[in-house]
């Protein structure tokens, strides 16, 4: 393909182009798509060929009003209609939770789907974003998250299950034990949009449980799983109540009818899809084996229909996608615009094996220097840790860590020291902000910035309101100087400083009861009273610098993954390569 398609990413808002955006700019004849996770297998080709028999009908007149839609994938799915919303993709349902039903906060892992981070933060909530560590495989520890939760008086909980990029998986009874543990939030989301592609449980959703507990939402996808996300569709299940509350406001015609056509064929092609998606399974197997041949190359275990792989160090994620497109007609997710990753990562979707040979052999001509243009590995520590080029990640870059976490520490008057990886775990201000060790956050260097002898941090001056926050006296580090930013209404003064570290709560101890985990002292920071402004991380929650572990410009250093020269079986769990 032309060099000039890459130009594509970095005028577009989302993480990549269209297919649609990169045929026009190419010959005619699109790429090999390892981006967009789509099931490769469904819908059949009769399928395809029924619904283009029947194109001039299906696009000519209205579709059924969306009830009618819905009782129809109700009775294929054995759910009672009142518990179930459908919508135009479930981008549309997050949009709607947001604005319906998160008043102040949300919590959510990351890196997670981008729209968990960015609905809430556009309409001036407040996101408190839990990392997932590279050194652990990115798994979730429920305990910990719940700790977070606590810690921060987060009023809505996310979980994707599967998680993406990653792929990670959470048992159910697991699942159950969190929601029951948070039935005091306003709400707790669990996100199931990849659960048809799992295979570690045989029933793995906690629909059935959702639909019996008042502030529990599950949503599911239905373009992934069938592969037509360009039709857009999606449900939730929730109890009445809820539920209703969201139908309600969706407009009598929401869904398309192409939605309606391919709800309706459903149940005459269970056998099919039952097929593709354990084909799916069999080829996530195969994949993970191939690509956890190449030297240098990290394959983390999933039970989504794709794969997250770490470049050999060096490797620059941008450099890999464009070479991938321009020379060989493939095209990937890179990752450097998911807030808790960095360029370094891939998110590769699972597709038939004739095409991860080609994408295999691609990778060691882009990587390892097979090709005219050689290497796509320089010199350690040339390129970025976080490079797209995209409109909403200079805005979030500009607007939310631009100023450098030390800088936007001290601005917030928060008192909060940034959390560096340790054995243990740590108690932040006031005894009530427990920091996990899973948590802990990567420092580009060893010395911890807020406790160092040689550099005596200036006492913080109280400031009225609104008048913009005095810069701290600049100190001899490499990082620029923060912007004045405006003091928010939740900081009338600065936080004193901790109090001696209490012992945080047990990880079993957050499952103990669905109340809030008792604190040795009260938080020192006063309640939320509206949203916070762009780059303060309010009562306690990250910036996104925070969550990389960087300043927002210094590239994040790599970490390992023990256990690297391992990959996942079908069940999604570690076992030695033969």
């Amino acid at each position: 393909m032309p060099d000039n398609v890459t130009s594509l990413f970095r005028s577009t808002a989302a993480h990549s182009p269209s297919m649609a955006a990169l045929t026009r700019e190419s010959d005619g004849a699109g790429p090999v798509d390892f981006c967009i996770p789509c099931n490769p297998y469904f819908p059949t080709p009769a399928m395809f060929e029924e619904m283009a028999a029947r194109l001039r009908d299906i696009i000519t007149y209205y579709p059924s009003s969306a009830d009618t839609i819905t009782a129809e994938l109700c009775g294929l799915l054995q759910l009672p209609p009142q518990c179930v919303a459908m919508g135009n993709g479930s981008t549309e349902l997050i949009t709607w939770i947001d604005h319906l039903l998160v008043r102040e906060s949300l919590a959510v892992p990351v890196p997670t789907f981008g729209r968990w981070t960015d609905q809430p933060m556009e309409t001036g909530k407040r996101v408190d974003m839990f990392p997932l560590q590279e050194s652990s495989g990115f798994a979730l520890d429920l305990a910990q998250y719940a700790e977070f939760i606590r810690a921060r008086g987060t009023r809505v909980a996310v979980i994707c299950n599967p998680n993406n990029p990653d792929g990670g998986f959470l048992h159910k009874h697991a699942v159950v034990q969190f929601m029951d543990a948070m039935a005091d939030l306003d709400l707790v989301v669990i996100d199931e949009s990849f659960l048809e592609f799992a295979d570690a449980e045989n029933e793995p959703s906690v629909v059935q449980e959702a639909m019996l507990r008042p502030n529990v939402i599950v949503l599911r996808s239905l373009g992934k799983n069938f592969g037509l996300h360009g039709i857009r569709f999606g449900y939730l299940v929730a109890n009445p109540a809820l539920a209703g509350r969201v139908r309600s406001m969706l407009p009598k015609w929401n869904l398309n009818s192409f939605a309606e056509h391919v709800v309706f064929m459903l149940k005459e092609h269970g056998a099919e899809y039952a097929q593709s998606l354990h084909q799916v399974r069999r080829d996530r197997m195969d994949m993970s084996g191939q690509l956890s041949s190449l030297p240098g190359l990290t394959v983390y275990p999933s039970q989504g229909n794709f794969l997250f792989v770490r470049l050999p160090v060096g490797a620059e994620g941008t450099v890999v996608r464009d070479r991938l497109l321009t020379e060989h007609r493939i095209l990937v997710r890179e990752c450097g615009n998911k807030i808790g990753s960095s360029s370094r990562f891939l998110r590769l979707v699972v597709r038939p094996q004739v095409d991860v040979r080609r994408l295999v052999t691609g990778l060691e001509q882009v990587l390892y220097g097979t090709s005219r243009r050689g290497a796509a590995v320089p010199e350690q520590a040339t390129g970025t840790a976080y490079s797209s080029g995209t409109a909403a990640v200079d805005r979030l870059v500009t607007q939310t860590n631009g100023a450098g976490t030390r800088g936007l520490a001290q601005a917030a008057g928060a008192g909060m020291p940034l959390p560096a990886a340790a054995p243990a775990p740590a108690v932040g201000p006031g005894g009530g902000m427990p920091v996990p060790a899973a948590a802990g956050l990567p420092q580009p260097e060893p010395q911890p910035v807020t406790q160092e002898a040689p550099r005596p941090q200036p006492a913080p001056q109280p400031v009225p309101q609104p008048v913009p926050v005095p810069q701290p006296a600049p100190q001899p580090v490499s990082v620029p100087q923060p912007q004045q930013l405006p003091q928010p209404a939740a900081y009338p003064e600065p936080v004193p400083p901790p109090a001696p570290a209490a012992p945080p709560l047990a990880p079993a101890a957050a499952f103990a009861s669905p109340a809030p985990a008792p604190a040795p002292a009260p938080m020192q920071v006063p309640p939320a009273t509206g949203p916070t402004p762009p780059g303060v991380p309010a009562r306690g929650g990250l910036t996104a610098a925070q969550v990389r572990g960087t300043d927002g410009l210094s590239m994040a250093p790599a970490t390992g993954w023990p256990g690297a020269q391992s990959w996942p079986d079908a069940a999604g769990m570690g076992q030695a390569a033969g």
